[in-house]
């Protein structure tokens, strides 16, 4: 009887095994395969064809599943709804153009979140709600045509035509609320998107929202035509790989959110991918109420970038444990590291713990790194010298076990006095802003040149190289509330006879 079930058990992993390799292999089995060319969809770049496109699509999951191939041609369409078993497949020369039609789109019912601000539009080109096993492939094009698509929801707003309820009066532009992303994912499960070139969004490019298990690899990502230009959006997602991708973005190239205090970002790998921004390279925790765990980030280039090649926050409430960030190799970036956990919202304060930030390589100018964009990121209001990495969280809530190993940063030096100035016996009174948004410029100038760190407890500097391209009269280091503090093989110029200053309480 036992020999018998043993038999009976290798028989059921067998046929297992070989339904396996027939799906997974590279010539897969599908119930159905639609050709866009077979079915006449409109593929001149004039011809509205959305309703064409969702009705291949809603035919390939009404029967069990399949692929939709995308022919050559250019597909003008509004908001597409991807269903779960489909795959749309975008052969070379195929392009997808967003209409420039704002009445063509619309959102998803998302559940509310605890963030109010009210600035993840839930509208996009491309969209799925609660689908499962999706993806989008190919070597084709989607393109959002953002630039008039904005401007178009512009000019409807002072036309009194639709009116955007939370219209930025200050910069003149419509909110994100209003304009439609390149992508949005909603609840969705076991999703990739591979091989594409993605371009133009009227806000952000790809964002995904409360999904599990996605996988973004080689995909080549320009969004810069217009404000919020994101690349990449990851909000409360877990079991998330992104890999071998290009972004040029007007705004943070990888940016991962929390909008949900009962959820997070968890087990997060991004790897070999090339960044340019006008905000930052990788960056999470604007929106931070549930958190961040178990983030991988490696192997990352990153070129011409107004604020932080790396980015960690916190502020309203959220956890940010177990983070590695390693071999990053930042050239012509306006900041090395920042790391922040303050309170701007949220019932609750954050946390944020258990960081290595090790093999890291960042030339910081003394100009501004996107002078040649032509959407720059918006410059402080205040004059200062050139910024120091920060790492800084605040009184009665420290940032906790950061590890800084194999770090090599160049600063441009050349501060002056005369520009901005604020003594080593007044570096006590810097303003907490415990309630600001997050950026490396937050504090106003600093009293140092290398690394600002302000209330942490555990913090090992080993072979942390510092080095000026010029003079700086500021020291390389300035401690406040800093406990637990070890250094070892850290180098600094000899210029200056105080490098590291530890201010008295």
């Amino acid at each position: 009887m036992v020999r018998n079930m043993n038999l009976h058990s290798i028989s059921i992993k067998g046929i297992l095994l070989f339904l396996i390799c027939l799906f997974i292999g590279d010539n897969v089995s599908y119930a159905i395969v639609l050709n866009t060319k077979k079915l006449k969809i409109a593929n001149d770049g004039n011809s509205l064809c959305t309703l064409q496109l969702q009705r291949a699509i809603d035919k390939v999951c009404n029967n069990g599943g399949g692929r939709l191939d995308v022919t050559p041609g250019k597909y003008l369409t509004g908001s597409i709804m991807l269903k779960s078993g489909v795959e749309l497949h975008l052969m070379n020369g195929a392009v997808i153009l967003g209409s420039t039609n704002p009445k063509d789109y619309y959102s998803i019912n998302a559940k509310p979140t605890a963030d109010r601000r009210n600035d993840n539009s839930n509208i996009a080109l491309v969209m799925a709600d609660n689908a499962k096993n999706i993806s989008i492939t190919g070597n084709g094009t989607i393109d959002g045509q953002g630039l008039m698509l904005a401007l178009n929801i512009d000019s409807l707003h002072h036309k009194g035509v639709v009116i955007d309820a939370h219209y930025n009066t200050r910069r003149m532009r419509p909110s994100e609320q209003v304009r439609p992303k390149l992508f949005y994912f909603y609840q969705s499960n076991n999703v990739t998107v591979s091989d594409l070139h993605l371009t133009n969004s009227a806000c952000w490019g790809l964002s995904f929202d409360l999904c599990v298990n996605v996988t973004l690899k080689n995909l080549d990502i320009s969004n810069r035509v217009y404000w919020n230009n994101d690349g990449i959006d990851i909000d409360d997602c877990q079991h998330v790989k992104i890999q071998d991708c290009d972004i040029n973005s007007a705004d943070d190239a990888i940016c991962l959110k929390s909008y949900h205090e009962d959820s997070s970002c968890e087990n997060i790998d991004i790897q070999r991918c090339n960044l340019k921004s006008s905000a930052s390279g990788v960056k999470f925790g604007t929106a931070s109420w549930g958190g961040f765990r178990n983030i991988h980030v490696a192997d990352i280039k990153v070129l011409d970038t107004f604020r932080s090649a790396i980015a960690l926050e916190s502020v309203d409430g959220g956890t940010v444990d177990s983070v590695c960030v390693e071999r990053i190799n930042a050239v012509n970036t306006g900041n090395a590291i920042f790391l922040r956990l303050g309170q701007r919202a949220g019932n609750k304060k954050g946390c944020m713990k258990n960081i290595i930030l090790r093999d890291i390589t960042c030339t910081v100018p003394f100009e501004r790194p996107d002078e040649n964009y032509d959407l720059r990121g918006p410059e402080v209001d205040f004059f200062h010298n050139p910024f120091p990495s920060s790492i800084c969280g605040i009184p009665g809530n420290k940032i906790q076990n950061v590890l800084l190993e194999n770090i090599n940063i160049v600063y441009p030096g050349r501060a002056t006095k005369g520009m901005a100035y604020v003594p080593l016996w007044r570096a006590n009174k810097i303003d907490e802003q415990i309630k600001s948004y997050p950026e490396f410029s937050m504090f106003g100038e600093l009293p140092s040149w290398g690394f600002y760190i302000r209330h942490v407890s555990g913090i090992t500097l080993n072979n942390v190289k510092l080095s000026l391209a010029d003079r700086d009269y500021r020291p390389a280091f300035v401690l406040e509330d800093a406990e637990k503090v070890v250094m070892k093989a850290v180098s600094l110029p000899n210029d200056n006879d105080r490098q590291i200053y530890f201010v008295d309480k």
